[in-house]
Parts: C-alpha cells; structure tokens; sequence
C-alpha cells in the first residue's frame, strides 16, 4: 500500500511540474522570439512481482539439485517523473512592426533537418549567447542592444555601432549606416536540442558560422512571435490539472485504507 502513495505522490509532482511549464508558455505567448518548452514525461523502472505462497514448490534437476519455483504474477510501475524540459523551435510567425530596430530572422533551408539560426549577443559577463528575439534598440552609446541591454555583434564577434536610428538591414543581414557595413552576426547550429535556456530570451550550446547550403533572410521592421499555441496550450494545462486531480483522489483512497487498517485492525481479537 506504500508503494500506492508514491506512486500518486510522483503523478502529482510531475503534472505540476507540468504546469508550471504551460504556465510559463502563456505568460510569454507575447513575447517575440519566445520558444515554448515542452515536457517529456518517463515512467520509473518497472518491479516484477511474484506469488508468496506458504507452500514452497520445489523443482527436481537432473543432477538432483532442487530450487524453489516462483510464479510470476506481472508487472508494476512505480511512478512517473518529468525527464526533462526542452524548447520548441519552430518558426514563429512574423509580425510588422514599422520600427527601424526590430529584425526578424526568417529560417530558409538548412543543411540538417534539425538545424536552426540565431542572433549572436554579449551577455553582461561577456559570453557570447544565442537569441531568436531580434526586439533590439540601440544605446546611449550608440550601440545595437538587445531590450535587456545586451550588446548585438556583428560577425566578427564585436558590438555594432550605429550611432542612431538611421540605419538599413538588407535581407542578407548587412547592416548599412552613413559610416560603414557590417554584417549581423548570425549563427547556426545543427542540433537545436543541445541549445539549453538561460532567461531573458538567450540560449546557450555550441553554434558555428553560417555552414555552406544554409539558407536566410533578415526582416527589417518586423518580429518573430512567440511560437505558442494558447488554445492548445490551456487544453494542455486543463488535461494536467486534471490528471493532477485524479491523482490527488488515489492518494485520498490510499490514506482513507491506511487510516482503517490502523484504527480497526488493531481491534480484532
């Protein structure tokens, strides 16, 4: 009857887990760029379970030997836990915006079905991250940054400078201002799920130049949205509270049977 418990305990846990990830889709289905995380669900090792009896059969070999013979009855599992949680990075769609600062990055054809592009910045410590969120500005000092603040780099690893609003992107990401041209810094990477997130819109993992066959264009005046779907998302988030629900109802049974075996059991004789 423990094991019941567990096993109700671990539903609950990994359907608010559950959750909270759904929740956190929903809070960020406006912002541009924004992945949503998707949860994988494993079940833990399932136990073997055997006849106890009082009889102990006992089976004869050639050689005279004997060993106990044990029934097998089934299976059991014993619980569930949330593996893992990983991004979806499929293409948002794209919005116009009419603002100068805004860049969307539109996938063309990848060289790998499982490859991506992204936006290469500088995070206020200095490592260079990924980013899908092209809602950038530019600074006191001139300088293209993200919202958060984060310097955007061209290819060569080093901060644009714009000195203002009057620049172009062409499609193929080349930055043009009075002064000079620079290309943005774009980055590829062909196992979108070794990319972990790290907050405020920036990935980490391993991401390479541009590889030949790589496919893109640049979007000035436009965002990527958020790639959630609300509606599938808030089925999503019913069915786990429910199931949290129903979870919830076992564990109650489990401790109503555990209450009685303890205060009538003891009463008999």
């Amino acid at each position: 009857m423990l094991r019941g418990f567990y096993t109700a305990a671990s539903g609950m846990i990994s359907q608010q887990r559950q959750q909270e990830a759904l929740a956190n889709n929903i809070a960020n289905a406006n912002t541009p760029g924004y992945k949503a995380d998707q949860t994988t669900l494993r079940a833990f090792p399932e136990l073997l379970l055997k006849e106890m009896g009082s009889q102990e059969r006992l089976s004869t070999t050639q050689g005279g030997l004997q060993f106990p013979i044990q029934k097998p009855i089934g299976s059991i599992n014993t619980g569930v836990y949330v593996q893992e949680t990983i991004p979806n990075f499929v293409q948002g769609d794209i919005r116009e915006t009419g603002i100068a600062t805004d860049i969307a990055l539109v996938d063309g054809t990848m060289p790998d079905d499982t490859g991506s592009l992204f936006f290469t910045v500088q995070n206020e410590a200095g490592e260079v991250r990924y980013t899908r969120n092209g809602n950038f500005t530019v600074d006191g000092e001139g300088l293209l940054v993200t919202n958060q603040g984060y310097y955007v780099l061209d290819n060569a690893g080093n901060p644009i400078e714009t000195n203002g609003m009057e620049f172009e992107v062409s499609s193929e990401g080349v930055l043009q201002t009075p002064e000079q041209a620079v290309q943005l810094g774009i980055s590829y990477t062909a196992d979108v799920n070794g990319m972990a997130k790290e907050g405020n819109d920036l990935f980490t993992g391993d991401a390479e130049q541009i590889p030949e066959g790589a496919t893109f264009s640049i979007h000035q005046g436009f965002l990527e949205q958020s790639n959630v779907d609300t509606l599938q998302t808030m089925t999503d988030m019913m069915n786990a509270y429910r199931m949290f629900e129903t979870n919830q109802r076992v564990l109650r049974a489990y401790d109503e049977s555990m209450g009685k075996a303890v205060s009538e059991i003891g009463r008999i004789g």
